[in-house]
């Protein structure tokens, strides 16, 4: 198991590539990552935190052209105004692969706003990343709280230090006249 600092480790994109699965801190929270193109890896992650089969995984992305479906102009507008940030939005989903639709018509995605994390986006795809924990307990606030839930289950750690204000990022739904739907 890797244990590391920095996002720019050539490992960790031949780790998520080969599917292996880690734990990072995202731009909002740590989440548990994996290849979102990967279903193996995806499942593994599912398996990992006793994540409800039917609940989607948000899906980082590191630009627009890495959204598995194509947007509308309204919704391209949309995007551009959100993103990069905390802003997950659900889109609906025709091409997305069935293991990470999950039963659903859509899919939540986001362009984080965190250079080393665009980066490790741009080598390795779009990666699913819900947060680093079990099913129904806190997030992981520190490297080491991960460490504690998921111990030698996941192929890399990368400490990002403590998160502050932990929120999930806001949620946001493109509706079918353009429109936009707060969730969260």
């Amino acid at each position: 198991m890797l244990q590391c600092n920095s996002l720019n480790d050539p490992e960790l994109s031949r780790i998520l590539l080969s599917g292996g699965i880690g734990v990072l801190r995202t731009d909002t929270l740590y989440g548990v990552v994996a290849s979102a193109a990967n279903e193996g890896a995806v499942e593994r992650v599912f398996a990992l935190k006793g994540r409800d089969d039917n609940k989607s995984p948000i899906v980082l992305i590191a630009n627009k052209s890495q959204l598995f479906d194509a947007v509308d102009s309204a919704s391209e507008k949309i995007l551009s105004n959100v993103w990069p940030g905390p802003v997950s939005v659900i889109i609906p989903a025709v091409h997305a692969p069935d293991w990470i639709q999950r039963g659903n018509q859509s899919v939540a995605y986001r362009l984080p706003d965190d250079s080393g994390l665009q980066q490790l986006l741009t080598s390795t795809g779009p990666l699913i990343a819900p947060s680093a924990n079990p099913q129904g307990q806190p997030p992981a606030m520190t490297i080491q709280e991960a460490i504690k839930y998921f111990g030698d289950s996941v192929d890399f750690y990368v400490d990002g230090g403590q998160v502050h204000n932990a929120t999930a990022s806001q949620l946001l739904q493109v509706q079918p006249n353009g429109g936009v739907k707060r969730l969260r």
